[in-house]
């Protein structure tokens, strides 16, 4: 049975229509991948790895792409180079923050089965931290799973709360993980799609917030219990990654622009970018592609007017993202017999009603 989401409750948040997924997988040619980790011998694990595949041909054709690092105790492979020349070439996968070396060469491992040409690969894996319930320094991340999530990815549906990279993970004291949606513009606006995938693992209760209401203050942790270190001290703990894909033709500047744009979904959730956090955004486009070997390539580029409706789905589909992890995510027990909880559904809905506008 497919899990809950926030539409699924009768929360709408935005202005701007959803796609057809309400995915990241609306955009065309992008593709996504799980390898979930959930067991209790011969170590407690509750890990895993998500794959994003913006387009079916990466390793070759390059993809525009920028990222942001809102703020940096956390780890993006690839950025450097990204940085350097603005372009994509290969998969994306998240995972836990002790993963990302073995997810990253298992990328390179995939590149080199495939006997893709580039000589030489610096794929981007990014991470966040799920040692509060996974015995993180066992390592339960091994490259089949990697490659697992790779090889498995498509387009459709994307499974989201306890999966892949999210599995562990823990967001504003409830549960947490991977979440998805998405943003269409008008067609006079161009028609474009944004969509957001992420792995949230951030944030304080008394901080969240879902539209007007705000939730954390009103399901307090008398309600639904805090985990005891993570209540103690109060400051903001975690991490989160945010991939934002778009077909709209941008070049790698403006990809760097829209991938900033998550900071403002990711506030009105209630995320601040704690000393703790480690909050890294990368956007990418499929409007163009920069093949390996051309000695010229013609790009597309969307006028600088044209990229504020842009900015706006992508601060709506980060935001609906976040909140589509936390209700897809379950009520999770792993190392020392450690409990988080998922938001009640029931209470999220009230608490939402009492701050609605009355038109």
């Amino acid at each position: 049975m497919p899990k809950a989401r926030l539409r699924d409750l009768g929360i709408t948040l935005g202005q701007l229509p959803a796609g057809p997924l309400n995915a990241i997988t609306d955009v065309a040619g992008v593709t996504v991948g799980v390898s979930t980790i959930i067991r209790d011998e011969p170590h407690v694990a509750r890990s895993g790895v998500t794959a994003i595949w913006p387009s079916a041909n990466v390793f070759s054709d390059f993809l525009p792409a920028g990222f942001h690092s809102f703020n940096g105790n956390g780890e993006m492979t690839g950025t450097i180079w990204l940085a350097e020349q603005g372009l994509l070439a290969s998969p994306i996968c998240i995972t836990n923050t002790h993963a990302v070396g073995v997810v990253r060469d298992a990328i390179v491992e995939l590149a080199a089965r495939r006997k893709i040409e580039l000589a030489w690969h610096l794929p981007v894996t990014a991470e966040t931290y799920d040692g509060w319930l996974s015995d993180a320094e066992h390592f339960p991340v091994i490259a089949a799973d990697a490659i697992a999530a790779l090889e498995s990815a498509k387009g459709g549906p994307i499974p989201e709360g306890n999966v892949g990279g999210g599995t562990g993970m823990v967001c504003h004291e409830f549960k947490g993980g991977t979440g998805t949606a998405s943003r269409r513009l008008p067609a006079e606006q161009g028609g474009w799609t944004v969509g957001a995938l992420v792995q949230a693992n951030y944030g304080l209760r008394n901080m969240l917030r879902c539209g007007h209401a705000p939730v954390g203050l009103e399901i307090t942790d008398a309600i639904v219990p805090v985990p005891e270190r993570l209540s103690k001290p109060k400051t903001d703990q975690g991490s989160i990654i945010v991939i934002l894909a778009t077909d709209a033709p941008l070049i790698p500047i403006q990809c760097q622009r829209l991938a900033r744009r998550a900071t403002t979904g990711l506030a009105w959730v209630g995320g601040f970018g704690s000393n703790s956090s480690g909050d890294i955004f990368l956007a990418f486009s499929t409007g163009n592609q920069v093949p390996m070997k051309s000695p010229m390539t013609n790009l597309r580029m969307l006028g600088m007017d044209e990229c504020t409706p842009l900015f706006q789905a992508a601060a709506e589909a980060t935001e609906e993202a976040i909140w589509n992890a936390m209700i897809a995510a379950e009520t999770m027990t792993g190392w020392q017999g450690r409990t988080v909880h998922a938001i009640p559904h029931d209470l999220l809905t009230q608490a939402y009603a009492r701050y609605a506008r009355r038109d």
